[in-house]
């Protein structure tokens, strides 16, 4: 089965990749469509960009559980994923910003090639060690379910943090 963890990780990284790579324009390609934007990035924040990862990444597990049945922690080692590929975005982002000044886009598209990367690579890890300690695949898959529901009332009711303000145009949300 370890290698076949190998083989999901790799499927779910080149899947997160090419469809995160589609939805930072799908919003613009539907006519800024409010359908679309939940799951969309609608602007140049990090925010933006994180759900670009996230939303390729739960498909992914969706797709992929059935095939995990026998792994009592998957839904554990599939929210601290995602966590974790979340988080990698602002940290990288913000760490890179501070230290040079500004972030070229090259550098923001390989920040979420990384996160992805670091993401499943735990993911797969965890996996393969069957060793994550989860004390609810409940709680996990609530907490995945909160982050969901995050983005999509934060499309629409930004918050006026700096996480959530477009570099380009100064503003929030759509």
């Amino acid at each position: 089965m370890k290698r076949t963890v190998w083989l999901w990780s790799l499927c779910g990284f080149a899947l997160t990749s090419l469809l995160g790579t589609l939805l930072h324009f799908l919003y613009e390609w539907c006519g800024e469509s409010a359908l679309v934007a939940p799951f969309s990035g609608v602007n140049e924040s990090t925010w933006e960009h994180m759900k670009l990862l996230f939303w390729p990444m739960l498909l992914f597990a969706l797709i992929e559980a059935p095939a995990f049945r026998e792994y009592k922690s998957f839904w554990c080692v599939k929210m601290r994923g995602i966590l974790t590929g979340l988080a990698l975005i602002p940290v990288l982002f913000y760490a890179y910003n501070g230290i040079i000044g500004r972030s070229p886009d090259y550098v923001n598209i390989a920040i979420f090639f990384i996160s992805a990367f670091v993401a499943y690579a735990y993911e797969t890890r965890a996996l393969v060690r069957d060793r994550a300690s989860c004390t609810s695949e409940r709680f996990s898959l609530a907490v995945i379910l909160i982050v969901a529901a995050l983005f999509v009332i934060f499309t629409f009711k930004t918050p006026h943090l700096a996480i959530f303000r477009d570099p380009i145009t100064g503003s929030y949300g759509i």
